[in-house]
Order: structure tokens, then sequence, then C-alpha cells
């Protein structure tokens, strides 16, 4: 199903990308690391903002605004995006459409658990009923995809989860499942199909990832599945290269110095080939085990959480495993860094910073954020960062944290 509203100022004057922007799932490169973010020792809740429905999506930010979506209704089957004001937590907008896909899902995820991204003058939005929209940064709508209608078999009983990517004028959405598994690239301009890739049949909550080989070198898409990791052309779809080891189908891999950490047997460092053949394997290490949670790379050093809440540091050139620390769990949110400073957050809401430069690793702070007990609410999100603050949600509440 497709429906085009394209008018003659097809985008608004559209707010331009500023420092502070953390346009997509892990922020700018989708590595959990802003080098413009700042993480205070110590923060505070700045502001609060009602929020409707359910919802897991880690919210963005772009242009000094707040982008977050929701579903409600009996089935989930209302979707909202809903934009804020950084500064006040303001509501400037909400816009909602109707699933038109299966709203099936386990019940501690929502229907809005893909996390949407944005290229600076448009957000795509996409919802687990693999409903996918564009609007403008004003909330106009630009175009919007019934999937489903397309493609009726691809789902999963847990319900879909992985977010979109834009690279230059291509959307890239996984849809992979046990069934009709597939991925997609979109003209972000109009929301048609620039080309389709059959899948590995497997569930996968994975989420693509930009990746260039050093700053000269075009961007590809990495796609992570069962198999392994497969590299495309963003624009064609094109295969690039393939990695075929296997791969998690919950954490996703990192990337940095044009090295891919891919979470495949623990984790593997990869460095692909100006051949475009096979990349190399550098190292590999099954200590450092991410299990549903994505790592992430900072000054050198791989941070990973464990299933049992161990914060493990590595040496990002060797693998080789430094300080481990325990932090008060359980975790279903990706860690966040900037600085010296990791953020985790936990299910319960326990706000976590820790000195990664600390011999050990050290807990600097913690921040107990008001959870409604009544409502068994829970902290799944991966947190945003923008200058000094941090942005996260529950299924009710949109909070910004800043410097106490």
């Amino acid at each position: 199903m497709f429906f085009s509203r394209l008018s003659a100022a097809v985008l608004s004057l559209a707010i331009p990308a500023v420092a502070g922007d953390w346009p997509q799932f892990r922020g700018p490169e989708s590595t959990g690391v802003a080098a413009d973010a700042q993480i205070p020792a110590k923060l505070k809740i700045d502001w609060s903002a009602s929020l409707p429905g359910r919802g897991l999506a880690s919210p963005i930010v772009m242009g000094g605004r707040i982008f977050v979506t929701c579903s409600s209704g009996p089935k989930q089957e209302r979707l909202h995006l809903i934009c804020f004001q950084a500064s006040d937590g303001a509501k400037l907008w909400e816009r909602q459409l109707q699933a038109t896909g299966r709203t099936m899902s386990h019940p501690k995820t929502s229907v809005a658990a893909c996390t949407p991204c944005s290229d600076g003058r448009r957000v795509f939005a996409l919802w687990s009923s693999n409903d996918l929209a564009a609007f403008d940064l004003d909330g106009n709508l630009l175009w919007v995809r019934g999937l489903t209608a397309d493609y009726p078999n691809a789902s999963n009983s847990l319900g879909m989860a992985s977010s979109p990517i834009v690279i230059g004028e291509t959307v890239i959405a996984m849809i992979e499942n046990d069934s009709e598994s597939y991925s997609l690239g979109l003209d972000a301009k109009t929301g048609r199909n620039l080309w389709k890739l059959e899948r590995p049949k497997s569930a996968n909550w994975t989420s693509p990832l930009p990746f260039r080989a050093d700053a000269n070198a075009a961007p590809v898409a990495l796609l992570q599945s069962s198999k392994g990791l497969l590299a495309v052309d963003p624009a064609s779809g094109s295969r690039v290269w393939e990695y075929t080891g296997g791969a998690s189908t919950m954490s996703s891999s990192v990337i940095g110095g044009g090295v891919i950490y891919a979470v495949s047997n623990g984790v593997t460092a990869l460095a692909p080939q100006a051949s475009n053949a096979a990349p190399t394997q550098l190292w590999r290490s099954k200590q450092i085990n991410p299990a549903t949670i994505s790592p992430l790379l900072l000054n050198g050093r791989l941070y990973s959480v464990n299933g049992a809440g161990v914060i493990t540091s590595a040496d990002a050139k060797t693998g080789d495993a430094g300080w481990k620390l325990r932090l008060t769990g359980p975790f279903s949110s990706s860690p966040v860094a900037a600085g010296s400073h990791l953020l985790a957050v936990s299910e319960k809401g326990l706000v976590q910073i820790v000195d990664v430069t600390a011999p050990e690793g050290a807990v600097l702070s913690q921040l107990q954020l008001p959870l409604k007990e009544e409502a068994k609410e829970l902290i799944l999100c991966t947190p945003a960062l923008s200058g000094p603050h941090t942005f996260l949600r529950t299924d009710s509440t949109l909070w910004r944290l800043g410097p106490e």
C-alpha cells in the first residue's frame, strides 16, 4: 500500500542540523557516543512530559526538537509521532496514523518499539505494525507505506523492533522475521522502493548501521542477521561484501575507526578490505558478551554490559578484557557515553553514571526516576544525548535530565 501527499512545498523550511543532534538509534553514527555531548557527574530531572499509550522507542533530537513515537488504543492500533521542544518539554505537534499491519507484541514491548531517524529535513518513523511514514520537521505528512499490504507475511509473535536509518536519500529498514524476511531501501523523498533484498528467515531485532571504512570511502549500510553481516550500497542495494560467521539477532554491532566490532561469537573485530572482499578478522573475544545489549566504543575502549549487569572494558585494538564493574540492573537499554563518562539506565529507572577512566571503573552517581509502580513501568529505551542533557522515556513519560 502506498500513499503520497506531496505538494509544491514538499518540505517546509527545515531546521538545520546543529551540534547536539541525536538523529537515530544510538546517535549520530549509531555508536552510542556523541563527541559534542557531555554527561555530567551528577544529574537531576529538568522537566517531564506526558506520553500516550505505550512505547519503548528511543527519542531522537534534531534542531532543538525531540521526536518520539508511541502507540495507543485497545490493540495499540493508533500510531503517534510527537514533537517536543527540547528546552522546556512543550509539545509542538502530534500526528496520528492508523496501523495497517499486525499489532501483536510481547507484553513487555510495544508497537512503538522502533526508534525513528532524521536527515535534518525529515523524520522517518517505523512501527512494529510495519507502517513507515515520513514527516517534515513541522509535522506535515510527506508519505506513508503500509508494508503489510505489500508483504503480508512479515511479522513475528514478539513484535518487530529494528530501527531504520537514512543514508543520503535512502531510508533503510530491516523487516526481518521467520517468514517473509526482507530489507528495503526506500526513496526518502517518495517512500517508493529503490531496492528489496530477501533476507535470512529468522526473527531479528538488530538495526542497520551506516559505515565508512575511512573518510574518503563511500558509505555502506550494514545489515546484521543470524548469518552474519552484509554490506550493501545504500542507493542500489548491491552487495559490497559479506561476513558469514554468524551474529546476534538482538544486540547490534558497533563501528569505529574503520573497524566493525561485530556481536558475533562474543565480539569479533573486522576490518573491511578495499577490494570489497570479505573483511579481515582482527580479533575475537568470547569474554565480551553483550547479551541483548548493544556495546559501545569510547576513546579506544570497547564497553559491553552482559545479562548479569556487569560492564566489561576491553582494549579495542586487541580485545583484551580489562576491568569489570557490576552495575545495578537488570538492563534492556543500551549504554551511551560522552567524554570520560558512561550512562546506563536499568529497567527500574536507576540512572548510573560511570567514570570509565577510573582504574577499575567507578559509579560516580545514581538518579532514581519516578516510575509508575502501579503500571509496572519499565525503562527499555536507549537514552539520547544532546549537549549536557539526556533524554529518555517510559510508556507514560519523556524526561530531560541535566547537570545538578
